[in-house]
């Protein structure tokens, strides 16, 4: 009896492992060979801010933008000149002729004070408007996400209501068939259920490939490779928050949109290449150097000396009306133009965020109203259609119709909560910040 105990504690280990490790190759082989995560909202966004192709290419941008103000600030590169002047045809020799030399010479062009300085202004305005365009594709991105996210969290909150009421109606079945079994019920009640029951499991279905649709759109904002698994949570914290008023927001936008800074930055640009093209009726210089070396001698027998030679030029604007001057008209207009984009964009986001606004407040209102009112009163009417039912006063038909009513207002209620996250996460976009949120706690 002994051994056989001990044969049996030494081998449990073993046959735990065994069906540990079984279960596990399970699991895996059902995922495709891979282990699916839970994706919550905020690894979701961790995820995508780190390997979206869109936000990489982005800032690829930027980092090749931030070249650009070195470059256009530096000199013109000087010029160096190896020559042989003033070689006589017939011979080729460097000691028949007094005025023949070998030459070296450097030059270097001067742009008129101030013009480097413009360029290199002018660029540094391009190199942060990248910037606050790779801030721009962020809020753009994190939106998306939670757009994305949150209609795969109703669709798999739905999912698991259907199953709840799936079960919910099966158990109404064996009521109704051991009625119908006693003489007390009908056998119509029967089919009913079993009718509804039969939607229920077509309208899971259609979830399910909605769902998988909805997922695929996630994977492609997140980076990662097609058909790479992951699940969502089951449940999540119902906060239904209020946020400040219209006209703060617009205010808040403003100072926290980086697309109304990337336009303001490009105006700061345009005005520095404005400036620029003014002075370019100024001269640009160019100065010199020369060294010639000679061979030979003089005629008094003296060796012949070597030539040094200085050098200043500056370019005449005779062509002044049809070059600079029409230079500076049309850095007059872009600079208009960028102003006017300016102003597009601060209307364009005014209407987004009215938008969003007017979005967020009819979920808001709806989401409570479903949560405080219609949920609650729902629930006590199908109490009381099973009561009723238990003793006969009430059809089954009623009960039935009652239950799929509270599925309706539940799933209804779970849209308007993921529409009202929806528009928060517009808002946050469209504002450029989440700090008009008042509260995170439901009220």
């Amino acid at each position: 009896m002994n051994s056989t105990i001990n044969i049996i504690h030494t081998a449990c280990p073993a046959i735990l492992l065994a069906l540990f490790l079984l279960f596990s190759y399970n699991n895996t082989h059902a995922a495709g060979g891979h282990v699916c995560s839970v994706l919550y909202l905020d690894g979701a966004i961790e995820m995508a801010l780190k390997n979206n192709p869109g936000l990489r290419r982005a800032e690829a941008r930027y980092r090749a933008a931030l070249n650009l103000p070195s470059q256009a600030g530096s000199l013109p590169d000087p010029i160096l000149s190896l020559g042989a002047l003033n070689v006589p045809t017939d011979s080729f020799s460097l000691e028949q002729e007094p005025m023949t030399q070998m030459q070296i010479k450097l030059t270097q062009s001067l742009p008129f004070p101030g013009k480097l300085s413009l360029k290199r202004e002018s660029m540094e305005m391009e190199a942060e408007a990248s910037r606050l365009a790779v801030e721009e594709e962020k809020l753009r991105l994190i939106r998306d996400v939670k757009r994305a996210w949150w209609d795969a969290f109703f669709l798999k909150k739905s999912i698991g209501i259907i199953k709840k009421n799936q079960q919910i109606l099966q158990e109404l079945v064996v009521v109704a068939r051991m009625k119908y079994q006693v003489g007390k019920g009908l056998q119509q009640d029967v089919l009913l259920a079993q009718v509804e029951l039969s939607n229920l499991l077509n309208m899971e279905t259609d979830l399910k490939g909605a769902l998988d649709i909805k997922k695929a759109v996630i994977t492609r904002l997140l980076g990662r490779p097609h058909g790479a698994c992951f699940s969502l949570p089951c449940d999540t914290k119902a906060i239904l928050p209020r946020i400040a008023g219209e006209k703060v927001l617009l205010k808040m936008a403003q100072n926290h949109r980086p697309l109304l800074a990337m336009q303001r930055k490009k105006i700061q640009g345009a005005d520095a290449r404005l400036r620029l093209a003014r002075k370019g009726i100024l001269p640009d210089f160019t100065i010199g150097a020369a060294y010639g070396y000679r061979q030979g001698r003089n005629p008094t027998g003296s060796r012949r000396s070597d030539f040094a030679s200085l050098m200043i030029s500056l370019n005449i604007p005779i062509w002044a009306k049809s070059k600079q001057l029409s230079r500076v008209a049309q850095r007059s207009q872009e600079l208009a133009g960028y102003d006017f984009s300016y102003r597009d964009a601060l209307q364009r986001i005014q209407a987004e965020i009215s938008g969003q606004y007017a979005y967020y407040k009819s979920a808001m209102e709806q989401a409570l109203f479903y949560r405080d009112t219609v949920i609650p009163q729902a629930k006590q009417t199908l109490s009381a259609m099973l009561k009723g039912y238990q003793v006969n006063k009430v059809d089954f038909l009623n009960v039935v119709r009652s239950r799929l009513a509270l599925l309706d207002y539940e799933k209804r209620y779970w849209r308007t909560f993921t529409n009202v996250q929806k528009g928060l996460a517009g808002l946050e976009a469209a504002i450029g910040t989440d700090n008009f949120i008042k509260a995170r706690q439901g009220q």
